[in-house]
């Protein structure tokens, strides 16, 4: 892949040095360029679950590729030892590029990383990426701010440290706000309840979208009273991301992004379709 010559005035990966960096919502165009030149100079990139293999794929052949990938309740490393790993490899004196779905401050962990790896006097570049709830909300047509719908977004996630879901339910009820939910969507039917018991009508838009940004994108709609039903009976999985608020009405009026037909059906994760080393 070529990039755009630009000037830089930071240089490019440095060895014995650890690099954040956030691949986006799942349509690799939307890597930064940044980023972009850092897994190209990369000795070792370790990726997670939802980083498009056409990114991972950018990293050099001869650069060693370690998945590390979680989903619900199925993890290829704990999270203690993807930090320990990353100390490791810097500490080989490693170019290290952490690829993360996203941005790696959102929902990504990237903060507990980062703590690790600078208790360890490990140096640490964080490279910001496009956020699900941004990205994907985009690619579905549903703006997350309009002036007539919501003039704020909170982002929450629907599934905590310990799998409890106590959460600040009058907050995230308040009229007139964007609630975007992460890891949700095994809990939809309790969200949707504790929604409408803390305040917001069953007739508040919701909808949930699929696999967002990528050709296998999939957008079910309804309201607080119908959504956890609806997204059942579509058989809609994780990765998911659920939208509550006025915006969600917009859709389909403002959908643009046509998924392909004969990819939608749950491509394989970037761990089944990338050769990747062994976390030595």
């Amino acid at each position: 892949m070529s990039l755009p010559s630009i000037k830089v005035a930071r240089p490019g990966p440095q060895a014995g040095h650890v690099y954040l960096v956030g691949a986006g919502p799942g349509d690799p165009e939307l890597l930064t360029l940044r980023g972009a030149r850092l897994v190209q100079g990369a000795d070792v990139v370790v990726y997670d679950n939802l980083v498009s293999p056409a990114i991972v794929g950018l990293a050099p052949e001869s650069a060693e590729r370690i998945y590390v990938g979680k989903k619900a309740a199925d993890h290829t490393l704990p999270q203690d030892e993807i930090n320990r790993l990353l100390v490791r490899l810097a500490g080989e004196g490693k170019r290290v590029v952490r690829l993360k779905g996203g941005d790696p401050f959102i929902f990504g962990r990237g903060g507990e990383e980062m703590e690790v790896l600078v208790e360890a006097g490990v140096t640490v570049e964080v490279v910001p990426g496009v956020t699900a709830a941004a990205g994907i909300a985009a690619y579905a047509g549903i703006p997350l701010t309009h002036r007539d719908h919501a003039q704020s977004v909170v982002f929450t996630t629907g599934f905590l440290k310990d799998g409890a879901l106590d959460l600040d339910w009058p907050m995230l009820a308040r009229p007139g706000q964007t609630l975007v939910i992460y890891m949700g969507i095994s809990r939809l039917a309790e969200i949707c309840d504790q929604l409408v018991a803390h305040g917001l009508p069953a007739t508040t838009p919701a909808g949930v979208v699929e696999r967002g940004t990528t050709a296998a994108q999939r957008v079910v709609t309804g309201d607080l009273a119908t959504l956890a039903e609806r997204v059942k009976g579509a058989g809609i999985r994780p990765p998911a991301l659920t939208v509550v608020g006025g915006v969600v009405g917009l859709y389909p009026r403002l959908a643009w992004f046509a998924a392909e037909a004969d990819e939608a059906a749950h491509p394989p994760h970037a761990g089944c379709t990338v050769v990747h080393g062994p976390a030595r």
